[in-house]
């Protein structure tokens, strides 16, 4: 029996399903979507929110924590930065699972995890500064 047991092994041992978890925090927090299968996706997810949590606090102090789990600074940097104020009236539920269908080759179902609220695309202008320089013929 599994009793209070948490999580699950997904065929890795603990450094490899580690390093797997990372791997998968960083492309998310980086790309702000990734498509991955569901069983790995709900792994992830509660971390991801407790990262996005620590990174609200936006000390220097959950900067390093941070830090020492991801071991990526641009990740680091984001989270802290630009992750956390957007979600800082969210109290929780960062990411969002969308369900993509079976994948072909193993029948596991896939997912795509992303975080709920999205980044605003820039706007660009349609007119340029600068003149269009002249070609001499």
């Amino acid at each position: 029996m599994r009793h209070q047991v948490k999580g699950k092994k997904l065929g890795r041992n603990s450094g490899q399903r580690k390093a797997l978890f990372k791997s998968l925090i960083n492309s998310l927090v980086l790309r702000e979507e990734i498509k991955t299968t569901e069983t790995k996706a709900k792994a992830i997810r509660g971390l991801v929110d407790k990262l996005i949590t620590k990174g609200k606090a936006g000390t220097l102090h959950a900067r390093r924590l941070i830090a020492a789990f991801l071991a990526n600074q641009k990740a680091v940097n984001k989270i802290v930065d630009e992750l956390s104020p957007r979600f800082k009236a969210r109290p929780g539920g960062f990411t969002r699972m969308v369900r993509l269908g079976k994948r072909q080759g193993d029948n596991a179902m896939m997912v795509k995890l992303e975080l709920v609220e999205k980044k605003e695309p820039k706007k660009k202008k349609k007119g340029r500064k600068t003149p269009k320089p002249e070609r001499k013929k």
